[in-house]
């Protein structure tokens, strides 16, 4: 059997052990070591594993993750979430679909301290949903609104999969987090405008809410200052090249903490709370790193990435279709496996496919991040609608399925504009000291 085959013969048992539901990490790393030990033997296999596990686990660069998992469990367990949404709902919520509309904002928010969209979803699930449902909302578009915005934690910084990406392809953190800026920004707008449009055409779908005062809307600015001053702290120190990303990520831990003790907002409880559900999020993120790893040297030994980066570049079609083939592969794999697991089995294939197409790779890190989002939201694995879905308990999983294909159309609007439009994606980094 030649090294391509082997490598493909990999890859297809790969996706077959996914589908089990086994661990991803720990999927990944067993064939990884499986598939070098065919090739090179039982000893060498066995001194990669040791090396690989080594490495991660005591990867400096790493240390991001744990930091800006903890900053986002301290925010929920202080209140910085119901803040968030108080102040958009005072905002917003008078008019028709305005609570949904502050779901989106305070979601957007909450993505600038949290850094998870599976996080997000359940944080702001938790919080906006009963008020919905108090004010008659349909089910459909409140469960579908929560999903949906959820997956801004992945594209607004800090996220975990610009961390993870960053690191499998070698590029730099703080530009991915600034590239993903204006691409979160014009995403939330897009999710307004499309509550907006669904309201307009039926207005049945969201009663209006009481009505504020601008006095009372002006104070409502009070409960976003934390957050703001949060990310003001961590992206500006990264912008500006005051901080590294980790260094970031400890400051912003530290802010969060003496901003919750100022308020006396976060109790003892609360912070002990925080402790095992970082570890948890964290160990899983960095035993998915270590698999991906050596399933990654194992696909390097097959050259397997390499000859198909070559056939790739190589075909009589212009590049744009060649990346619309790709983006259709994600697409469809986002739809049965998890974002960070698809992350971690592509990357290491379609990232030199990319270079040798001419792409900027932090331009494509983002527009990545966009797929994978709209693959947190699609069945059959949909995994934000599952987390809605254990909050929701009396809403049918079809209805809150029914709920996000609205909100599909504005990520599908959103990656066409950051294929047309680079720049969106790329100016701020192209800033960047």
């Amino acid at each position: 059997m030649s090294l391509t085959a082997i490598g493909i013969t990999g890859i297809i048992v790969l996706v077959i052990m996914l589908f089990s539901n086994m661990p991803v990490g720990f999927v990944m790393g067993f064939l990884g070591f499986l598939g070098f030990g065919y090739v090179r033997g039982l000893d060498p296999a066995l001194s990669l594993l040791a090396r690989d596990v080594f490495e991660v686990f005591s990867s400096y660069g790493l240390t991001v993750v744990p930091l800006f998992v903890f900053m986002g469990q301290i925010a929920f367990h202080s209140g910085i979430s119901r803040r968030l949404y108080d102040s958009a709902y005072v905002l917003l919520g008078s008019r028709r679909g305005g609570l949904a509309m502050a779901t989106v904002g305070a979601c957007a928010g909450f993505s600038a301290i949290s850094g998870s969209t599976n996080a997000t979803a359940a944080t702001m699930a938790t919080v906006t949903l009963p008020e919905m449902k108090r004010y008659k909302y349909d089910m459909s578009l409140a469960t579908g609104t929560v999903a949906a915005a959820g997956s801004l934690g992945i594209l607004i910084p800090p996220s975990v999969i610009f961390i993870v990406y960053g690191i499998l392809t070698e590029q730099s953190i703080g530009k991915l987090f600034a590239a993903g800026i204006l691409p979160g920004i014009l995403l939330t707008f897009l999710f307004l405008l499309t509550i907006y449009l669904r309201v307009l055409k039926n207005p049945d779908l969201a009663p209006p809410g009481p009505k504020t005062s601008w006095s009372e809307k002006f104070r409502s600015f009070v409960g976003v200052l934390e957050t703001l001053l949060i990310f003001g702290m961590v992206m500006g120190g990264i912008f500006f090249g005051i901080f590294t990303p980790t260094e970031a990520a400890a400051a912003g831990a530290f802010l969060t903490i003496a901003l919750a003790l100022v308020r006396r907002q976060l109790t003892w409880k609360g912070f002990v709370a925080s402790l095992p559900d970082t570890t948890r999020i964290s160990c899983m993120v960095i035993v998915i790193v270590t698999g991906a790893v050596i399933f990654g040297h194992f696909m390097a030994i097959t050259r397997l990435p390499y000859e198909l980066a070559n056939w790739v570049s190589s075909l009589p079609l212009p590049s744009y279709a060649i990346m619309g083939v790709i983006i259709l592969v994600y697409l469809f794999g986002g739809c049965f496996m998890d974002a960070l697991a698809m992350i971690m089995l592509t990357i290491p294939i379609f990232f030199p496919v990319a270079v040798a197409l001419g792409y900027d790779p932090i331009w494509f890190g983002v527009v990545i991040v966009l797929i994978t989002e709209m693959g947190v939201i699609t069945p059959p694995v949909g995994v934000n609608v599952y987390v809605v879905y254990g909050v929701a308990k009396d809403v049918p999983l079809e209805t809150i399925f029914k709920g996000v294909f609205p909100m599909l159309l504005a990520l599908l609007v959103c990656n066409l504009m950051l294929l047309f439009f680079p720049q969106i994606a790329l100016f701020l980094p192209g800033l960047m000291r």
